[in-house]
């Protein structure tokens, strides 16, 4: 790598992610994935390069100086990484080089010659990018996909092999390993299959779920804990939140429940908001249930709400941490009007109640079985 760029990835800032032990906004697996594509990208012509995954603009950044790119496409599942890519962009230069796409879809990558992927951990996040790229990019494109080592297995070889006919592995470096694909196979021109579907009998709901939406179509276990106390929840509550909503099932079961309900769903991710609104809409609620993509509790007024669900995920990138759900907590706080509730599902052993008291007020556990517990925090 050369030394401008070593600079210019030296600058490069993780904001507005929350502080968390070992975040880096750069890492030996951008600093491969940039290197290993070099001769890709050194042919590439104006609008061909997508960037996929990129964590805090490393990558798309990298490329953009290295290379002298122009109309690069960009997607990062996390609007935090979105974010960051931008704040990034305007503190080295290089916005005028690339735009962000909220969707994983066709306009994505159609025309696309060179793809640049960072890894992720879910086989069905990388099945849906795989498939994406096969059915709608150049039929030349190149895939360079990298990843952490620890985090990366012999079924990424497998899965994308599904959908390009050649695949092959880099030697690693650092701890970091790439994979080269390219050849998509005739058959993938068919329809995609994601978003997948489920029907939950037990619960009155049909779940759809995209590759990357935590627990796929499947209702995790503290959800679904959350979903059998929700007729105790502010019963006279006429405006909700469901914070962090996933892929909906907390909002859609809410709506399905109470008609006179309208309920906000906000999630950063942007997979989660695509199954969310499919969810939603598969139910029939889309007249009551809005949802939007925003971190936290952005664009939803001050004292509005009666009552906020929330299922607090407990990771920052790969990192364990209990930063996340404190500032969704507090996130709950503002948007919850004096004697509005926050129910919240979490496992037990962490030990939330007396953040909760502090964030948002007095806190009463409502249920608790062998793994998680169930509190609601009366805003004062």
């Amino acid at each position: 790598m050369d030394r401008m760029t070593d600079d210019l990835l030296a600058a490069l800032r993780c904001d507005p992610e929350i502080p968390a032990p070992d975040l880096v906004a750069v890492d030996a697996a951008d600093r491969l994935l940039l290197d290993e594509a070099a001769p890709a990208l050194a042919d590439a012509g104006p609008g061909t390069v997508v960037v996929v995954g990129d964590r805090y603009g490393a990558v798309t950044l990298g490329a953009v100086h290295r290379f002298g790119l122009a109309g690069v496409r960009a997607h990062t599942d996390r609007l935090t990484g979105e974010l960051a890519l931008a704040e990034n962009a305007e503190r080295v230069g290089g916005a005028e080089a690339f735009r962000s796409l909220d969707a994983l879809d066709p306009e994505l990558v159609a025309g696309a010659r060179v793809v640049l992927l960072l890894l992720p951990r879910s086989l069905d996040a990388l099945d849906e990018v795989a498939g994406l790229v096969a059915r709608h990019a150049d039929p030349a494109v190149v895939v360079v996909a990298s990843g952490r080592e620890k985090h990366m297995s012999r079924a990424m070889n497998d899965v994308l092999a599904r959908h390009l006919g050649e695949v092959r592995a880099s030697r690693g470096r650092q701890k970091a390993r790439v994979l080269h694909a390219a050849g998509p196979l005739p058959g993938d021109g068919a329809a995609s299959p994601w978003p997948v579907t489920e029907r939950h009998d037990d619960l009155g709901l049909t779940v759809r779920a995209h590759g990357a939406a935590f627990a796929g179509a499947r209702v995790d276990i503290g959800t679904r804990f959350l979903v059998e106390h929700l007729a105790d929840a502010a019963p006279d509550a006429a405006h909700a939140v469901d914070l962090g909503c996933g892929t909906g099932v907390l909002a859609s079961a809410l709506a399905a429940a109470r008609p006179e309900i309208e309920v906000v769903a906000t999630d950063e991710s942007a997979a989660a908001v695509a199954s969310a609104r499919a969810t939603v809409a598969a139910n029939g609620l889309a007249d009551r249930v809005r949802v939007q993509r925003a971190r936290g509790t952005a664009g939803i007024a001050d004292a509005s709400a009666d009552l906020v669900l929330l299922n607090p995920p407990f990771h920052v990138g790969a990192a364990v941490h209990d930063g996340v759900a404190r500032e969704l907590f507090a996130e709950a706080a503002r948007v919850l009007r004096p004697g509005g509730e926050l129910w919240c599902v979490w496992n037990s052993g962490l030990g939330y109640r007396p953040a909760l008291q502090a964030a948002v007020g007095p806190t009463r556990q409502v249920a608790r079985n062998p793994k998680f517990t169930i509190t609601a925090s009366r805003r004062v």
